[in-house]
């Protein structure tokens, strides 16, 4: 199962890892309450395409979004995209909403916003299911690169 997969993948790792659980939540805002934090310190794990069969793991802050230029010019390319559902679950063996970096079937680079910092809370393979760790044991232990990625979502 996917969940036991994050887990043992966090164990592996040497980090400080406490999981949550909660039930079905429909805003961003019910989630953090639900995980005792802010929005801004939940945070998204997001498929991105490079290339056919080349993707990277990129680390959101909840209350943002990925900024496609800036992406594009950390990477040095003109084209991503964010994969179907199905090609997300191929790429890492989680559905959306569970992806998270630690288990994933493959290693794939991690980038990790400038914002994530402190005490963060991330999927953990399962539906409702999430990790809380500290942002820079994450960074460590994924080699993640950091960089200015994100923007505001837009009020709605």
């Amino acid at each position: 199962m996917s969940e036991e997969r994050a887990r043992a993948a966090l164990e592996a790792s040497g980090i400080a890892y406490e999981i949550t659980r909660h039930g079905p939540v429909r805003s961003l805002a019910e989630a953090a309450e639900a995980r005792g934090i802010s929005p801004s310190q939940i945070v998204k794990t997001l498929v991105v395409r490079r290339a056919d069969d080349d993707f990277l793991l990129v680390l959101v802050p909840g209350d943002r979004q990925i900024s496609w230029p800036r992406l594009r010019e950390l990477l040095g390319v003109s084209r991503l995209s964010m994969p179907s559902a199905d090609v997300a679950l191929a790429a890492t063996g989680y559905e959306r909403g569970t992806i998270t970096p630690f288990g994933s079937t493959t290693a794939w680079p991690v980038v990790a916003d400038s914002r994530v910092v402190g005490t963060i809370s991330l999927g953990a393979g399962g539906h409702g299911v999430a990790a809380t760790v500290d942002a820079a044991d994450v960074v460590r232990v994924l080699d993640a690169q950091v960089a200015d990625v994100t923007e505001l979502l837009p009020e709605g």
